[in-house]
């Protein structure tokens, strides 16, 4: 009787294989474009430390790049 029943769950123990797969690389995908957001950051608070680029253009880029890790943020709060 398990074999049968093995048989007849295949394809959906499949299919949740593959959710979990792709959960997974969606996460990994998430956690790299933060780290490049964070990095991203990192450097543009530096250049502006050297003066290579102004206040305005600091100002204009931050937002940019935080705003961006508002949008990658959201759904995880959404989901939780």
């Amino acid at each position: 009787m398990l074999i049968i029943d093995d048989l007849l769950l295949a394809p959906f123990k499949g299919l949740y294989w593959i959710g979990k797969e792709i959960h997974k690389a969606v996460l990994t995908e998430q956690v790299s474009q933060r780290e490049a957001i964070t990095t991203a950051l990192s450097e543009l608070y530096m250049e502006l430390e050297t003066g290579r680029i102004d206040e305005a253009e600091f100002d204009t880029r931050e937002a940019e790049l935080l705003d961006a890790l508002d949008r990658l943020q959201e759904p995880s709060q959404d989901g939780a």
